[in-house]
């Protein structure tokens, strides 16, 4: 506005002239042009910020927290500021206020005042307007610079605005990726505990599995020891049993000898002799059918033994298998309690040396009873010889009560001789006998 009032003041000079006032002219019209384009760059600003309030507007409404919270950093205010920082001169550019115009105007009249010829005037005028010119070609050369500026920070910005939204995606994207790990690896906790416990619920199950059938296996090894401390015993009354036995043939045969020597010395007592002989063997006769009855019981009853403790044995094995297989399956699912392993292992060698000690009771008891076997087929064959024996020592009885009547026509020494004979198959058949 206060350039167009110079074609007034030029009028007022009354210069006069038309090359005057052409030159005048020519000079309003760059100053209109300067300021029009200078309006125009201003009012190209303040839309660029206008369109970056509706921008943050529209992000606004987006309701990213980023955006809302820097909306204000950029104002309308702001954008005028810049505009007129970047572009130097821009302040010169304002609309000055009337009292600075009319001040100016009065400089200028009173600068025109002292020059006395109006070429003088002129040339000044002239000078001014070249001044001015040069000062907007300056100005226009500036605010092309600064227009490329602000056409590459416009690039910058929306480069910017695009980079920050493709942020704001990414982070919400990341967002709902973390918020679905967290939930996965809340889910992942969740089942590892469930595991955990059920975990430990079956080692606790195991552990008491495990040492109730080590109790059991306990109470059925005190058994055992029970079992086999009774057949100690009763091994023991056997052997006493049988030296009993030894002792009673040992008299028996002692007794035999004084039957025969009391014969030798009163053989006039044969007959009596023989029934009370008679009589001993009934009496043996039933004895040894006695104490035959009272070895087969007792066979049996060993035979009996044997068998329990054979079944006993397969069915110790049959556990010891059942037991080897549950720890087998204890030890997959229980690799870590190596403490109860070794313990466990240390139990089963232990449980190793008492079976074989069993087996080794079990041999001697199965010689035994061997022993029994074939000393009962002994005496079975011995009872089987022993009416032709007895029927063999009844006819030299008989045949020694006869021979008194015929000793005086025998001699001295063939009736020795006879009777040393009889001693010995007497004591054949006492020793075939049982």
């Amino acid at each position: 506005e206060s350039r167009q009032t110079w074609p007034g003041a030029v009028a007022q000079f009354e210069i006069g002239t038309m090359e005057e006032a052409g030159i005048c002219g020519l000079g309003v019209k760059a100053d209109m042009l300067c300021n029009s384009q200078s309006n125009d760059i201003l009012q190209h600003q303040d839309s660029n910020c206008g369109g970056t309030i509706n921008k943050h507007s529209l992000e606004e409404d987006e309701g990213s927290d980023f955006i809302t919270e820097n909306r204000n950093l950029v104002s309308p205010a702001y954008c005028k500021e810049e505009s007129r920082e970047e572009i130097p001169g821009g302040e010169a550019r304002t609309d000055p206020p009337d009292g600075q115009q009319d001040s100016e105007f009065l400089l200028l009249m009173q600068a025109l005042n002292t020059l006395s010829t109006p070429e003088e005037k002129l040339a000044a005028l002239c000078k001014k307007y070249a001044d001015l010119l040069e000062e907007s070609r300056n100005v226009q050369k500036q605010m092309k610079i600064l227009q490329k500026k602000q056409a590459q920070i416009v690039k910058e910005k929306v480069h910017l605005q695009s980079e920050h939204s493709k942020a704001i995606l990414a982070r919400s994207k990341l967002e709902s990726l973390c918020r679905e790990l967290q939930r996965h690896n809340k889910t992942l906790k969740e089942e590892n505990m469930q595991q955990a416990r059920e975990e430990e619920e079956r080692r606790k199950e195991a552990t008491a599995h495990f040492q109730i059938t080590l109790n059991e296996i306990q109470a059925q090894l005190e058994q055992h020891d029970i079992h086999n401390a009774k057949l100690r015993q009763e091994n023991i009354e056997l052997g006493e049993k049988l030296k009993k036995l030894i002792e009673q043939y040992a008299l028996r045969e002692e007794h035999i000898d004084k039957v025969f020597k009391h014969k030798e010395l009163q053989q006039q007592l044969v007959d009596a002799k023989l029934q009370q002989t008679t009589q001993l063997i009934k009496e043996a006769d039933e004895k040894h059918q006695r104490e035959r009855e009272f070895l087969l019981k007792e066979a049996t009853e060993s035979r009996h033994k044997y068998e329990q403790m054979k079944q006993q044995e397969v069915q110790l094995k049959q556990q010891l298998s059942l037991y080897m297989d549950k720890f087998e399956e204890f030890q997959t699912t229980m690799a870590k309690s190596n403490e109860l392993f070794t313990t466990f292992r240390q139990e089963m060698e232990k449980m190793t040396k008492k079976i074989k000690k069993l087996e080794k009771e079990t041999i001697i008891w199965r010689t035994k009873w061997e022993n029994n076997n074939k000393a009962l087929l002994q005496m079975a064959e011995e009872v089987r010889w022993f009416p032709a024996t007895k029927e063999n020592h009844l006819n030299q009885a008989v045949r020694g009560c006869g021979e008194p009547r015929s000793c005086h026509c025998t001699p001295a020494w063939q009736q020795s001789e006879t009777k040393k004979k009889k001693k010995k198959c007497d004591k054949r058949n006492l020793i075939v006998s049982p």
